[in-house]
């Protein structure tokens, strides 16, 4: 993960001080980083190991001091393992994770302007439609999110969408270092209630929608709704963008202590709404209403009702960082949207062939919605579930599905731990599936099937895994990409 050029120094006193945290051992040690990883150890490094489902950090801590860790912060648990460096002891280690990150690189996302986007879906293309208006406006900018993590124009392939703590505001501190003005990335639940973002401040937090996934790890619709909430605070944000087309939507904009401006496509009371949009072919023209009757219109190349959402929000919080509506006009028709979002794969072929990363309920049901919006043809759609991952959503998955493609071919996604075809029966429960429709476990077949199933005038559509690269089967992820296997499927037919 890239580092700052710029030497940062502190104190093991300084730092446990900073973290509430009990010391054992030299205070005066000099700690010039921090790290979750112990394979990413550098000379000087505070080691943080932090306590896991199947194993502690702390069972690493032996590798990290041998790498040149030379402190380690932990819990009383982990505390008891370590050996031959000082110890800084937490209650809670996460939370201690995060407050001294941001203090040890000087809370670098103070400096920039900058903007977490959180929610179900949308995410990916809000935070990739920012960064692409801002950079065309000649701002040079970082993303961080769960396709790619960019400064300016180096690209580093992200782990996760929201990095760990020090990994976060390292990541901060080099934009920073770089001159970047702006920062824009992706804040999942998971790194709200794993602490990912304690210390963390934003200029603006922005909610896009709440719909069912993820409730193997927040178990409850309202604990999810709760973790996501916990962002729109002053701890964490000086505004707030909401889209009250969504239900949790309008009671978080009710709730949240922050100032808020609205995002509507439907409500013309929004603080920002469409004037109109008329949609062809290839995208759309659009008119956007904004703050004190702003009107900023131009040609876009997206398409499907929740994509338009996703530029207003875009819109929206590019014109509140002060870049010229004028200037938004002019960029809107370079916008590209996010890889594997909608993407296309096109090799001359008479049909259309899209892949999306849809893996929820309701964004499967949205994106299925869309291809019938652009298609004059039938609607083919392939789509598998995730193994170890939400159960509760695969029979709602399955049935949007079936229900939504005129062809529905079942497949599998990453299975992980589990077998594939239990997944399958899981996600087919109920439904009554007729030929050309099908159960097909293998992913290539499957996608192959549905390419040769296509006609003139046709929609293939590969669901669930998008930008991914790889399929993880038993934990080895094995090379595979949606884009590149739907490619060779249409050139085989051809």
């Amino acid at each position: 993960m890239s580092r700052p050029i710029e030497e940062f120094k502190r104190t093991a006193e300084a730092v446990a001080a900073i973290a509430n945290a009990q010391l054992v051992g030299d205070s005066a040690t000099i700690i010039t980083g921090l790290t979750l990883s112990s394979k990413e150890v550098q000379e000087g490094d505070l080691f943080i190991a932090l306590p896991g489902e199947k194993s502690h950090g702390a069972d690493f801590a032996a590798e990290a001091i041998s790498r040149g860790a030379v402190a380690v912060l932990t819990d009383e648990v982990g505390a008891a393992k370590i050996k031959g460096v000082p110890v800084l002891i937490s209650a809670n280690p996460r939370r201690a994770a995060g407050v001294i990150s941001a203090w040890f690189y000087s809370e670098p996302m103070r400096d920039l302007y900058s903007v977490g986007v959180t929610g179900t879906n949308g995410k990916t293309t809000v935070t990739t439609l920012l960064h692409q208006i801002m950079s065309a406006a000649g701002r040079e900018s970082g993303l961080i999110g769960t396709v790619e993590t960019r400064i300016g124009d180096e690209v580093i392939a992200s782990k996760r969408t929201t990095p760990e703590s020090s990994d976060l505001q390292a990541l901060s501190a080099v934009m920073r270092e770089r001159h970047m003005r702006n920062l824009v990335m992706e804040v999942s639940s998971h790194a709200i209630a794993l602490e990912r973002v304690r210390g963390s401040h934003f200029a603006v937090v922005a909610f896009t929608n709440l719909s069912q996934d993820h409730l193997d790890f927040h178990k409850t619709m309202q604990a999810y709704f709760e973790a996501k909430a916990k962002l729109f605070t002053f701890e964490f944000a000086d505004l707030a963008v909401i889209n009250i087309d969504d239900a949790y939507g309008v009671k978080l904009a009710e709730q949240t202590e922050l100032p808020v401006m609205t995002v509507s496509r439907h409500d013309q009371s929004a603080t920002w709404h469409f004037a109109s949009i008329s949609k062809d072919y290839v995208g759309a023209h659009v008119a956007i209403r904004g703050s004190g009757g702003i009107l900023i219109e131009g040609k876009v190349h997206l398409h499907g009702g929740y994509n338009f959402d996703n530029l207003l929000m875009a819109v929206a919080i590019a014109t509140e960082s002060g870049i010229d509506p004028i200037d938004i006009a002019a960029i809107l028709p370079q916008l590209t949207g996010a890889a594997g979002r909608l993407e296309s794969v096109r090799l001359g072929q008479n049909f259309t062939a899209l892949v999306d990363y849809a893996h929820s309920p309701d964004a499967v049901a949205r994106v299925l919605e869309t291809a019938h919006e652009i298609s004059d043809g039938r609607v083919i759609a392939v789509l598998g579930c995730g193994g170890d991952r939400d159960t509760s959503k695969r029979a709602l998955m399955g049935k949007a599905l079936h229900e939504g493609a005129d062809v529905a071919i079942f497949t599998s996604d990453n299975p992980r731990s589990e077998k594939a075809d239990a997944i399958l029966v899981q996600m087919t429960l109920g439904l009554d599936i007729q030929e050309p429709s099908a159960v097909i476990e293998d992913r290539s077949q499957a996608i192959r099937t549905a390419v040769n199933e296509a006609k003139d005038g046709d929609l293939v559509i590969v669901l669930g895994k998008g930008h991914e690269k790889g399929q993880e089967i038993n934990g080895t992820v094995h090379p595979f990409d949606d884009r590149v296997e739907l490619a060779r499927a249409i050139e085989d037919k051809k």
